[in-house]
């Protein structure tokens, strides 16, 4: 193993935390050290953080294995419990390099293992500096942490804390640094991305953001948003998707639901209606957007009929990449303490309506065969096109740019002819 490695689950925010982790373990001075960036958005992805623990151990038997990200801000004892673990450290601490130097040493308690704070006691949300995003050829960009809303499932509040948001001025400094690296696409990160600005001095949006990084880094040859509430998009991002060629083609949308009773018992602040607003008045500015969404099947109190209202509003949005995800009660949440439905039929409705975004994407792919496409190749010869379809790219180095004409598909990614031209 290399001085530091870091096994990371979860969010783009994740991702980019996770530079910032090892660099600040490395000032600190951390050798032979296994940093876990965990996430708790569900029961399984915390259950594959412990299993990585235990395999990285296994491995790795004289590395120090330290434990932190948001199932560890959430629950640190358990983790702390966990014979493979030496440390746990919340999503504050994971950021600083004198919680790195201050680590107990080897066979102490569970408790004296813990270095986590109250997060909701955290104010402000520090600028961090990275020159590169290590195996990505998209450079990612925090501009925001935390959640000022409490949807009834959601347990990321509690291990965040609260909305707060980077300087601008911060922002765009970063952004420069990662063109200088040779970065071409730039994604915006943050656990509630939209609510950008809302605290800072004259509360500038997301897109005022947007449009400025735009500007004054014209190296900036992609940029995208890694995920929108549609209900806070303001003026400012409407702009950039009709009007900027730089901006992509793509928004990932957290629609969670397509039932107002469900959305309402989620504490979600958009309708089906207004979802569907949304959209329609997005393809009207930018018809050759794609749309991502997250939804949740298996809610508590979900009727047949509510999951239906779910692939209506796929269907009618026509959600090019739609992630499903079967209901998992978090302990802590008022979700958890609603009427619960069985795992079969969960794990049935999960199964349909993962049948919807087969049949959407399949349909999408099939949209875009006989066009000319720009493409970022990224790892494993794979790349995405601007509105963030896969194409398999033989051949072509990780970071290239070039245009291609699709000719096929396999139901998952896209093929093009030979000849490419590069842009």
């Amino acid at each position: 193993m290399s001085a530091i490695d870091v096994i990371t689950f979860g969010c783009r925010l994740n991702t980019y935390e996770s530079e910032v982790m090892k660099a600040e373990a490395a000032k600190a001075g951390l050798e032979r050290a296994i940093l876990v960036n965990t996430c708790a958005v569900t029961g399984e992805a915390v259950r594959q953080a412990r299993q990585a623990i235990r395999r990285a151990r296994r491995e790795n038997p004289e590395a120090r294995i330290i434990v932190t990200g948001c199932a560890a801000q959430t629950d640190a004892a358990s983790f702390a419990t966990m014979p493979e673990v030496d440390a746990v450290l919340g999503n504050e601490e994971k950021l600083k390099a004198e919680h790195y130097r201050a680590l107990p040493d080897f066979g102490v308690s569970a408790e004296e293992k813990i270095a986590v704070n109250d997060i909701m006691s955290v104010t402000e949300t520090a600028p961090q500096m990275v020159s590169h995003i290590d195996g990505h050829v998209r450079g990612f960009l925090q501009v925001q942490n935390g959640c000022d809303h409490r949807c009834t499932f959601c347990i990321i509040p509690f291990g965040r804390g609260n909305s707060r948001s980077v300087p601008m001025g911060a922002v765009v400094e970063q952004a420069r640094r990662l063109t200088e690296n040779g970065y071409r696409e730039v994604v915006l990160t943050g656990v509630d991305a939209t609510s950008y600005g809302a605290d800072l001095p004259g509360q500038p949006t997301l897109g005022l953001l947007a449009k400025t990084l735009l500007k004054q880094v014209p190296e900036i040859l992609r940029l995208r948003l890694s995920s929108i509430d549609s209900i806070e998009a303001d003026h400012h991002l409407f702009d950039l998707i009709g009007d900027e060629p730089r901006f992509m083609p793509h928004l990932h949308l957290s629609l969670q639901h397509g039932d107002d009773m469900i959305l309402k018992r989620m504490k979600r602040r958009h309708s089906h209606a207004d979802a569907l607003a949304f959209a329609e008045q997005v393809r009207r500015l930018r018809p050759e957007i794609s749309f991502g969404a997250d939804m949740i099947a298996g809610f508590p109190t979900e009727t047949e009929e509510m999951a239906e209202n779910s692939a209506r509003l796929a269907e009618a949005i026509g959600i090019a990449h739609l992630h499903v995800f079967p209901y998992s009660p978090r302990s802590g949440t008022p979700a958890a303490r609603m009427p619960q439905l069985d795992r079969t039929t969960i794990k049935a409705r999960a199964a349909k309506l993962r049948a919807v975004a087969e049949r959407l994407h399949a349909a999408h792919l099939a949209r875009l065969i006989g066009t000319r496409q720009k493409l970022l190749v990224e790892r494993n010869e794979m790349a995405h096109t601007e509105d963030f379809t896969l194409v398999a790219a033989p051949g072509l180095s990780p970071g290239t740019l070039v245009e291609v004409e699709i000719a096929g598909h396999n139901g998952r990614h896209l093929t093009f002819e030979p000849a490419v031209q590069a842009v």
